[in-house]
């Protein structure tokens, strides 16, 4: 499958994306003995490419990894940030989060917390973010009053965002509190995933949101996995995920450990 030349570098674990860019820019990258362009595609499995003046082999492509992390609240759902906050990757041991590729699938905004996909299978991230593949996923919302039952109704039917109309939704009331603030918590299933969409009907509708936690994408349920900690996922869940494809790890298992990976140090900047 064809990609951007300085994803493919990504994915190979020969730069960031970032700095693989800078390489294109400098000229440091050819294919089929040619310079690239930044945004040039190429098919790996028919194209050379070559970064000062060393072919990519096949074997050098590192092993698929799938990944579930808790991302806590404050930290972003990218690989590189310009303003140096704490990114996902930071959360990971080293051996994950350098010359693997590996790349968070999809988005949660900084303050959101919750269940996050990472890889560096980008078939895997292709089939999760193309919307044509619908993969519901499950919020717990806290959002300021009391919801009326029309108000609840026009979200499940869908709101109008930029002109458009979201499709569908599941919500339905989980908790109401009184005391010290009045809000309400709301099970939200959605089917499609547009930029801050909660939020934004949220506001819209009069009952901003006060935290929104992801619980589970597909059949991938968060819990009881710690804040700020990750795990692999099963063969089970990857299947849940993207039936047809064939993973060609072997460290996942059919059962999560109940033994997870302890919290990565976050670097300081």
């Amino acid at each position: 499958m064809a990609e951007r030349v300085q994803k493919l570098l990504s994915k190979w674990g020969i730069a960031s994306r970032r700095q693989a860019e800078q390489m294109i820019l400098d000229g440091r990258v050819r294919l089929n003995g040619s310079i690239v362009s930044l945004g040039q595609t190429a098919d790996p499995s028919c194209d050379r490419i070559d970064v000062d003046g060393t072919p990519l082999e096949s074997h050098q492509r590192p092993q698929p990894i799938y990944i579930l992390l808790h991302k806590p609240a404050g930290v972003v759902t990218t690989c590189d940030d310009p303003w140096n906050r704490t990114t996902v990757l930071d959360l990971l041991p080293h051996h994950l989060s350098h010359g693997t590729g590996l790349h968070p699938v999809g988005r949660l905004d900084a303050e959101s917390t919750g269940a996050l996909v990472l890889t560096n299978d980008g078939s895997l991230t292709f089939h999760l973010t193309h919307p044509s593949h619908t993969i519901p996923k499950t919020y717990q919302v806290w959002v300021e009053g009391c919801l009326s039952q029309s108000t609840l109704q026009k979200w499940r039917d869908g709101v109008v965002l930029s002109g458009r109309r979201t499709q569908p939704a599941q919500v339905r009331v989980l908790d109401h509190q009184r005391y010290p603030a009045h809000r309400t918590q709301l099970e939200i299933v959605l089917q499609e995933g547009r930029n801050r969409q909660i939020r934004r009907i949220a506001e819209k509708l009069g009952h901003p949101v006060i935290h929104l936690h992801r619980t589970a994408i597909g059949a991938i349920a968060l819990h009881p996995l710690p804040e700020g900690h990750h795990r692999q996922l099963t063969h089970r869940e990857l299947d849940s995920l993207h039936p047809s494809s064939n993973h060609r790890t072997n460290h996942p298992t059919d059962h999560p450990t109940d033994r997870h990976l302890p919290l990565h140090r976050v670097r300081t900047r």
